[in-house]
């Protein structure tokens, strides 16, 4: 029986390697992006239930919390008060999808959103694609004031140098560590044995929020 070639194995191995770290890269970054927009789409169905007119007055405040119990109960995790806020925020603040850079990740825009100035905003957007921070490093950058500073620092670049020192980049295998991811892909069907993810269809997720909302709205009529 003739014998391995070990120097060719070792290049098979290091393809195989190679295109299932890629195809693993690639996989967290898809479910990153699907997730954002999920998320954009739910604040849009909420925003346009509420401008239609659909719920009372009186009832305003008890939507969200009704819609958190009952999602989290259908669904899963990821349908917490908090997060529905920022669903809701998010869409408001970017009311077109195109529009917006698609290389950041849902807790990148939480933590974007909790920022009120819309030019310091922008600033850590901007920053954040450019640099390709990670969400820690978003936090420290924040935390640092770095927009403040420049604004104040006549020696811009300087600034922007020192806040280099120990970046953290974002990396696409860090992605799907990420607590949002999780819990989105834990409310999904993950077969991890087969290396497939299956997510929830749009339509489906559509048909489920708008069934919970039109229930909520024949209570309150």
């Amino acid at each position: 029986m003739q014998r391995m070639d070990k120097k060719n194995y070792e290049i098979l191995l290091e393809r195989i390697s190679e295109v299932y770290t890629r195809g693993r890269n690639n996989a967290a970054i898809a479910v990153s992006q699907y997730l954002v927009e999920t998320y954009w789409n739910i604040g849009q169905y909420i925003v346009e239930f509420e401008q239609e007119g659909n719920l009372r007055a009186e009832y305003g405040k008890e939507l969200l919390p009704k819609l958190s119990k009952d999602l989290s109960l259908s669904l899963g995790k990821g349908f917490s008060l908090s997060n529905l806020i920022r669903m809701r925020q998010f869409y408001s603040t970017y009311p077109i999808y195109a529009e917006l850079p698609h290389k950041l990740s849902w807790t990148h825009w939480v933590e974007l959103l909790k920022i009120d100035n819309d030019l310091e905003r922008s600033f850590y957007l901007n920053q954040s694609i450019t640099e390709s921070w990670s969400t820690t490093e978003l936090i420290r950058q924040k935390k640092t004031s770095l927009f403040l500073r420049l604004a104040a620092s006549k020696d811009k670049e300087g600034v922007l140098e020192l806040s280099k020192q120990g970046i953290k980049v974002q990396k696409p295998a860090d992605i799907i560590r990420e607590p949002y991811i999780l819990d989105f892909l834990k409310s999904s069907q993950l077969f991890v044995s087969k290396y497939q993810l299956y997510l929830p269809e749009k339509e489906l997720l559509e048909n489920k929020l708008t069934q919970i909302l039109q229930k909520n709205n024949e209570l309150n009529n």
